[in-house]
């Protein structure tokens, strides 16, 4: 019997015991090529010797010096390299331990900017429906999806929630994209007016909506709006990259494709890359030394803050991305992805949208292609699919509630970023057969 509080009491899943690239492999042998990355985690694959030997090199040296102490060589290290290829502005990096440490700094650090800078009455956050920004209790507030939302709802903060950027389901039948991408944009703009834009410290959202809307990309010119409303009212903009950041999209960061630049960013999962538990929030200079030559005290810590070992992992990880030039094969191998996918669903009538950037696509599943009309609630097809999938040697991310919390179906996709042809071809043949079962 085992005595691990599983995330699903009633499932017993398998041993896993090894992984080789793609793939991961159990107690008994079976391997399954992993066609998520875990949870958008693993970008580099599975056992990559040179990640592992600069994390056990880092071991050796210094295991662990708490940051209340000390600061460290990897730490710092890491924290250069971040700011050398960061957007515009960010200065400063602030090393946690998973994005969910990452969002709620940086919703603390928003608050704390407002309160030193003067004006205490800006305490309120605006965020999206369908939005996933982490599981503390701030994070969670943030975070717009209401199944994950609801048992939790006496213990969540105030917090704003307009509309997502959604062109599948919420463009008017004749507005161009463009339209569309300012229209959505303009939606912060109407909840700053009706809120009191005085009372509001930040705006928080995903450049590429992962988990709860299905790699959900922002229509052309959407973020620049949103940076222009941002600027006219003083908010500070709140970029959480901690699925679709460190390359996963095209770029190393995804806000780049955008051509926007936010004024805090939070990123993890591929920024360790599986190989240690990290993540990370970056921030302007302007917002560091406000806090500096204020208390001088960042109020908000964690015992794992800065650790060692997690930060020569990353180190190693962001290096490796940018000295293999991966963001360009993500771009290319990402494209092959995306055009398997529509050869194979591209007309098959209960997929409504693929979606996504780089290695990062979503699949919309419907019950009817011509309405858009989602299936029943009550047939549980994403959880269906997840393990017929896996029952064919694939691990894949469905999510129900794609729509509004409770309605519609989707697939995420984010392999490893070095997923090979044949691979994504074997992806989506196993892709194809779960489907085929469940639907």
């Amino acid at each position: 019997m085992s005595h691990i509080f599983a995330r699903n009491c009633n499932v017993t899943p398998p041993v896993a015991v090894g992984g080789e690239g793609c793939y991961l492999i159990d107690s008994t042998g079976k391997r399954y090529l992993d066609g998520s990355g875990g949870a958008a985690v693993s970008c580099l694959g599975h056992g990559d010797s040179t990640i592992t030997a600069a994390i056990k090199a880092q071991l050796d040296t210094l295991a662990f010096a708490h940051t209340g102490f000390f600061t460290s060589e990897p730490a710092e290290a890491l924290a250069d390299l971040l700011v050398e290829h960061a957007p515009e502005g960010i200065d400063r990096v602030y090393l946690v331990s998973g994005g969910s440490e990452a969002t709620e700094a940086a919703i603390k650090l928003a608050r704390q900017y407002w309160v030193e800078k003067g004006q205490p009455e800006r305490g309120r956050l605006i965020a999206r429906k369908q939005s996933y920004h982490g599981n503390t209790i701030g994070a969670l507030s943030a975070g717009g999806n209401e199944w994950r939302r609801q048992q939790f709802a006496p213990l969540l903060l105030d917090v704003s929630h307009i509309d997502p950027c959604y062109e599948y389901r919420l463009r008017h039948e004749g507005e161009s994209l463009e339209d569309y991408g300012l229209r959505a944009a303009n939606a912060l703009e109407d909840e700053l007016l009706r809120v009191g834009p005085e009372t509001v410290m930040a705006f928080m959202a995903e450049p590429v909506v992962g988990a709860t809307a299905g790699a959900l990309a922002p229509a052309p010119g959407y973020f620049k709006r949103i940076r222009e409303i941002c600027d006219q009212y003083g908010v500070l903009l709140i970029l959480d990259e901690v699925m679709c950041g460190m390359g996963r999209t095209g770029s190393l960061f995804a806000c780049e494709q955008d051509g926007i630049a936010p004024d805090i960013v939070c990123i993890a999962k591929g920024l360790g890359a599986g190989y240690q538990p990290i993540g990370a929030m970056l921030c302007t200079a302007e917002i560091h030394d406000t806090i500096k030559n204020g208390t001088g005290f960042f109020q908000h810590g964690h015992t794992y803050l800065g650790h060692p070992a997690a930060a020569a992992g990353g180190l190693a990880v962001v290096s490796a991305i940018l000295e293999r030039d991966l963001t360009q094969r993500v771009k290319v191998q990402g494209q092959k992805l995306q055009e398997s996918l529509e050869a194979r669903f591209g007309q098959h009538p209960h997929v409504g949208d693929i979606r996504g950037r780089g290695l990062f696509r979503g699949i919309e599943l419907v019950q009817d292609r011509g309405t858009k009309a989602p299936f029943d609630p009550s047939r549980g097809v994403a959880a269906k699919i997840k393990k017929a999938a896996f029952a064919e040697g694939l691990i894949c991310y469905p999510m129900s509630g794609t729509i509004d919390g409770r309605q519609g179906d989707h697939i995420l996709l984010a392999p490893p970023f070095i997923i090979e042809d044949d691979q994504i071809v074997e992806l989506t043949d196993k892709l194809e057969r779960a489907i085929h079962t469940v639907i």
